[in-house]
């Protein structure tokens, strides 16, 4: 008797807990994937990762696996990401850090993830799913993968986010060679370097002061701790760099021992073609492996990320002219007749075989979020820019008139 009571007792309390997390499935589309998290205390900041688990219901979509479960949920911690869109904004950001790797939605296995909530993205999430699209197009060595989710947090609807892959050093990420924190070895301080040009004052960031542009700032993430070793040799190296490229010889191509021109050119053509003009100061990413004998490495363009600022003003400028917080490097680089030939080169090839295939990765996009984004407007109307064909629409005009410039100065084959 004893034994059934208790089985009744357990029944009873696993559905209960199956019933709280459901709250609020009834506000979601039903279209998309749906990710139920639950949180052990609020979550308040950005600095302290609260203990938390979560499952993904797939309903049933084809390509898609549900991940755990109501009963079986999977444990992880969660705390809040970003800068601006984190002080300023309802809907919040998240970082995700799994106990173990997981594979969400067919993206590769890993802990760490990010839960972007895009909401002064007044062109129907666009912004971001299109640069990562160009990315991937232009054949970058690697682009962080996205998933449209909808988001239930403590029971409560909070919306349409993407699911996307954070940018780190490893394994199906930034495959570079991973250094060790606090390291001191010669050879290996030389590479495993992940790196941000920055906006934001951090603290621990690398600082120029006496570079020609203002307020240079590089946030080292990879390796996490720096021995004295490590700040000195990367601090060193940037410092060479900057003055290179800011040579007061035009025809000097100094630089170019410091930056590969390919994945530059191919960097810088992606966030021209979205007019994003602040993307050479603020979560501009750089990486940089280790030395193969005497020679050093230079330092690699990429990968993109956060597209927020693609077409906040008019289509008839480079990036480069007149950007409202600066662009680092990138216009003493654009100088460079040699740059200005492998830009042109690249432009070209991707304009007349690659291009072309963004416009059906737009509507098909569209098409996936569409009921999802009627949902995400209903909970956060004060984001509601409008239906969201109009939306697409002017993403495509934007395209079409950035594109029509760029053909103009760069060629079109």
């Amino acid at each position: 008797m004893r034994n059934w009571v208790c089985l009744v007792f357990m029944f009873t309390f696993i559905s209960a807990m199956a019933e709280g997390t459901e709250e609020g499935r009834q506000y979601c589309s039903g279209t998309l994937p749906i990710m139920f998290i639950h949180s052990d205390a609020p979550i308040v900041n950005r600095e302290d990762y609260i203990n938390a688990t979560c499952y993904i219901d797939a309903l049933g979509q084809d390509g898609y696996e549900s991940m755990g479960s109501a009963e079986s949920p999977i444990p992880l911690q969660i705390k809040g990401r970003g800068n601006y869109t984190w002080k300023v904004f309802d809907k919040k950001p998240y970082r995700l850090k799994f106990n173990e790797e997981v594979k969400p939605l067919g993206m590769k296995e890993n802990r760490h993830f990010t839960l972007l909530s895009h909401p002064d993205d007044d062109l129907a999430f666009l912004r971001n799913t299109v640069g990562f699209e160009l990315s991937r197009l232009i054949g970058m060595s690697y682009t962080p993968a996205q998933e449209p989710v909808e988001v239930v947090l403590n029971g409560d609807y909070i919306g349409l986010y993407m699911l996307t892959e954070k940018i780190l050093v490893g394994k199906n990420r930034v495959e570079i060679k991973k250094q060790d924190d606090l390291a001191t070895d010669q050879e290996e301080i030389t590479g495993g370097w992940l790196i941000e040009i920055d906006n934001y004052q951090e603290a621990g960031q690398i600082q120029l002061s006496d570079s020609k542009e203002e307020d240079l700032r590089f946030t080292v993430h990879s390796p996490g701790n720096m021995s004295n070793e490590q700040y000195r040799y990367i601090s060193e190296f940037l410092k060479n760099t900057d003055k290179a490229v800011f040579s007061s010889d035009e025809s000097c191509r100094a630089w170019e021992d410091y930056i590969d021109i390919d994945t530059l050119a191919r960097y810088y053509i992606v966030r021209e073609i979205v007019d994003d003009a602040e993307s050479f100061r603020g979560s501009c990413f750089i990486h940089k492996e280790r030395k193969h004998g005497k020679e050093d490495t230079k330092l690699i363009f990429g990968p993109v990320w956060d597209f927020g600022f693609s077409f906040q003003r008019g289509h008839d400028n480079f990036i480069w002219e007149y950007p409202p917080y600066g662009a680092i490097w990138i216009g003493d680089i654009y100088k460079s007749q040699r740059f200005q030939d492998c830009v042109k080169d690249i432009w070209r090839h991707f304009l007349a075989t690659q291009y072309p295939k963004l416009n059906q990765a737009i509507d098909d996009f569209i098409d996936r979020i569409r009921r999802a984004y009627d949902s995400n407007m209903a909970r956060w109307p004060q984001s509601n820019t409008g239906p969201i064909d109009s939306r697409k629409q002017l993403m495509k005009k934007c395209l079409a008139e950035k594109v029509k410039f760029l053909t103009k100065e760069w060629g079109p084959q």
